[in-house]
């Protein structure tokens, strides 16, 4: 779930734009597309959704898994970022 309000206004412009292509998708099938748009179609569906997925996975590791600055880990407070950092763009290296 994205947990500020930007994330979740960001998150529902994604699923309407996804709910755009399914509704483009399910138009193409019943006119009996070429195959090839279709394909692209499902693929640019795809695209979106994992998309969206990285969003809504960076949103929750940043929220969840960043640990708060206390008395004991202000030293590591700087790695523990960094090492989210690398997490998250290994991330999406793989939802691409």
């Amino acid at each position: 779930m994205p947990y500020s309000t930007h994330e979740k206004k960001r998150a529902l412009v994604r699923v309407r734009r996804i709910d755009g292509q399914l509704d483009a998708l399910a138009q193409a099938l019943e006119q009996e597309v070429d195959c090839g748009a279709v394909l692209q179609q499902i693929a640019a569906i795809r695209g979106a959704v994992n998309g969206l997925l990285g969003e809504v996975l960076e949103s929750h590791l940043r929220a969840s898994l960043v640990p708060r600055a206390g008395p004991r880990r202000r030293a590591t407070k700087t790695n523990d970022a960094a090492a989210m950092e690398q997490t998250i763009a290994l991330l999406r290296t793989y939802l691409k």
